[in-house]
């Protein structure tokens, strides 16, 4: 398994930990995030929550330039973590290996960079066209996961996307009207289910929860028990923690 670790250029970010201004702290942030267990980076500029700003792709560029220079000085992968073709093309040309396609690929602008490109390409579930308007999953969630992911692989590919797709499950993409307790269940039910994803013979890549509290830690576990071959987190040592504890329970 290995862990992507988490450096927001986004100030609306609520993990406010891992928020960064420039290249200095960008790389203070990779250097702390490597030596909790990190392998590699995902930086993103716009906030996906409940009330984050959205941003035009220069505001979002000019949050991220800095930043990305100071984390590919540390020698890791960077992913950048964006829903902006033209955000995209400059960190792919500054330096970025890695498109964490906060689109979930569905515009042709996207499509044909990633195409272009032959990057490693961050696959996410979302149901609509837009994380900030992301319809209800009707229906079991993980039977919608599999059935998006099985049109969607095959229209990528169909439109030239050939090279290695990571399967994002999208928690962070669910419902925004929805109160914890009933996303809560929601996650429970794709981390449940993440095994169904392996029928595409691709990596998995999970987001997992940063918030310390018993419900949450749970859920951390619950994915790390699916063995993801990518997580993307905010808190790396303690993933490296609780999945070292369910290895040797097991």
């Amino acid at each position: 398994m290995e862990i992507f670790g988490v450096v927001n250029a986004s100030p609306d970010s609520k993990a406010e930990f891992s928020v960064v201004q420039g290249c200095a702290e960008a790389v203070a942030r990779g250097a702390e995030l490597l030596a909790e267990g990190a392998d590699h980076f995902d930086l993103g500029g716009e906030g996906s929550t409940p009330g984050s700003d959205e941003v035009s792709s220069d505001d979002e560029w000019q949050r991220v330039e800095g930043p990305m220079h100071g984390l590919l000085s540390l020698g890791a992968e960077v992913a950048i973590d964006t829903r902006k073709p033209a955000v995209a093309r400059q960190a792919l040309d500054a330096g970025a290996t890695v498109l964490n396609a906060g689109d979930a690929l569905q515009s042709p602008e996207m499509v044909d960079l990633a195409a272009e490109r032959g990057v490693t390409v961050v696959l996410p579930f979302m149901l609509g066209r837009d994380f900030r308007s992301v319809r209800d999953v009707r229906g079991d969630p993980v039977t919608v996961m599999v059935e998006w992911f099985g049109h969607h692989i095959q229209r990528l590919r169909s439109a030239g996307v050939s090279q290695r797709l990571l399967l994002d499950c999208g928690v962070g993409f669910g419902p925004h009207d929805m109160d914890w307790p009933d996303r809560a269940k929601y996650q429970r039910a794709i981390y449940s289910g993440l095994g169904q994803l392996r029928c595409f013979g691709l990596p998995l890549y999970v987001p997992v929860p940063w918030l310390q509290t018993p419900d949450r830690m749970e859920l951390l576990d619950l994915a790390l028990s699916q063995e993801p071959d990518y997580v993307r987190a905010h808190r790396p040592a303690q993933v490296r923690e609780h999945h070292a504890a369910l290895t040797s329970a097991n």
